[in-house]
């Protein structure tokens, strides 16, 4: 696998091709929109899915803590699919991630779907996280203009799609330009926002980029080239 570097308010960020970011600097890995147990959720309303879709997405979250080793585990918002999410979790998958908050500084951030943090499952919870010049918080923030600060967040669940030998192919990616950095959704049941929707792309400039993600690498090009085809 390998990671593409940018450069946010003078800090080196990787951005891996699983959909999560890298500060090596801080020894830190950010997720966002885990949306666990959303499986359980659409299963309550008669929705039948594959009850499968925490066990994954902490399946990928575990083998990139093994990779980088960060010291401090940072959760973007709508971790769990809904307020009652972490009840729901199979007792193993609880177990995991009590594990991840006993070997590193877990953080979980309030998002729209979980704006109270998750019961018995450890770790800390704020609204917004502060680290030298970055900020991370859930969704992208307009007062950012106003300050010096670089930004991570989620909430809006980019997809870009690009040309292939096979026809068009529609991924997941990162937004990113001098002031911010959109994460991808981590979770395995997802859905995504086309990054030329205004909803995503009223948050960024004309230099932005999309970092696509590939089975192995990302694949990037301008968030401009994006705009012209929708």
């Amino acid at each position: 696998m390998t990671a593409a570097p940018i450069h946010l308010a003078g800090e080196r960020l990787m951005l891996t091709p699983e959909g999560a970011l890298v500060w090596p600097a801080a020894g830190l890995l950010a997720i966002a929109d885990l949306h666990l147990e959303k499986g359980s959720a659409f299963a309550a309303r008669g929705m039948l899915l594959p009850p499968w879709d925490s066990r994954a997405t902490l399946d990928r979250l575990v083998a990139l803590l093994r990779r980088y080793t960060p010291r401090i585990v940072l959760a973007l918002g709508d971790s769990f699919h809904d307020g009652a999410g972490h009840t729901r979790l199979d007792a193993a998958d609880a177990a995991r991630l009590r594990a991840v908050a006993a070997s590193h500084r877990m953080i979980w951030i309030a998002g729209n779907h979980d704006p109270a943090p998750p019961a018995g499952l450890g770790g800390e919870s704020t609204a917004v996280f502060a680290a030298g010049p970055l900020m991370f918080r859930h969704e992208p923030d307009p007062r950012l203009a106003r300050t010096n600060a670089g930004e991570i967040c989620g909430h809006l669940h980019p997809k870009a799609a690009i040309a292939s030998r096979g026809g068009t192919l529609r991924r997941p990616c990162f937004v990113a330009d001098s002031r911010r950095v959109l994460l991808p959704a981590f979770g395995a049941y997802t859905g995504g926002l086309d990054v030329a929707d205004p909803a995503i792309a009223r948050w960024f400039g004309p230099t932005a980029r999309a970092f696509l993600l590939g089975r192995e690498r990302l694949f990037s090009f301008p968030l401009a080239a994006a705009r012209a085809r929708a």
